[in-house]
């Protein structure tokens, strides 16, 4: 019996990287997951889930577009009848060095690393109130905490999130409904493969564990947030770094 069994879950920016991540783990435990993203990965990413017997399906949304989440939500509510889990996962980077950073650059990070989660849990939250039950977790980082060069933007954005996490739990908390967020640290990714092998092994060296993360890691983490066992959690930001940037 899996933790998620008969739950609905939506995974933003599920197609690749740490979303495909949380796809597996929670369709390992028995959720019918919908991928929401921008790129048709996302179809292969849902084919070669369901071949292990995942329950899930792609979802073609805009998450800074109102109408395209309102009409996904119509959807799954139609086809569902529920969403139990919405995890704010989509997130993009624009890296310059603050001066070189173009007012593009800042607010292409801020619609979608920030102004989605409005989109989103403005669509979604309704669903949750009515059923009396809902898990809502979105993705920071440790860059909002520790800052990097050349993310002002982006370190922005994640920071905005925590805080929004923290307002936002103020008011779902009476209709059962637990708002959350992760900071991930350094994780494998398509971002990680491309840098020279020298950088990664410098960033492997600064986490105690002794390793580079794994977008399953990640699915594990959000797995417990989610969780019926986590009701009592809401508001916090949980990090996730092997230990090098202890909270």
């Amino acid at each position: 019996m899996g933790k998620l069994d008969g739950q609905v879950v939506i995974v933003t920016g599920g197609a690749r990287g740490i979303g495909e991540g949380i796809c597996k783990v929670f369709c390992n435990e028995g959720a019918t997951v919908a991928i929401w993203d921008v790129i048709d990965e996302g179809i292969k990413t849902a084919k070669s889930i369901k071949k292990t017997g995942g329950k899930i399906f792609f979802q073609k949304v805009d998450v800074t577009n109102q109408e395209s989440v309102n009409g996904a939500v119509e959807k799954i509510i139609t086809d569902y009848k529920r969403i139990d889990v919405l995890i704010n996962n989509a997130g993009i980077i624009r890296d310059k060095s603050f001066l070189k950073m173009t007012r593009d650059h800042w607010d292409q990070v801020v619609n979608v690393n920030i102004n989605s989660l409005y989109v989103t849990c403005q669509a979604v939250l309704p669903h949750m109130k009515e059923a009396g039950y809902g898990r809502i977790i979105s993705a920071s980082s440790i860059n909002a905490f520790q800052g990097a060069f050349g993310q002002a933007n982006y370190a922005a954005s994640k920071a905005a999130i925590t805080g929004f996490t923290r307002a936002l739990c103020k008011e779902t908390g009476r209709y059962n409904i637990t708002v959350n967020a992760v900071a991930p640290g350094f994780i494998k990714s398509e971002m990680s493969d491309s840098m020279p092998a020298e950088i990664v092994k410098a960033g492997i060296a600064m986490i105690p564990v002794g390793r580079i993360g794994t977008a399953e890691d990640m699915g594990h983490t959000y797995l417990f947030l989610a969780s019926k066992e986590a009701s009592f959690i809401s508001g916090i930001t949980l990090h996730a770094n092997g230990g090098a940037m202890p909270m």
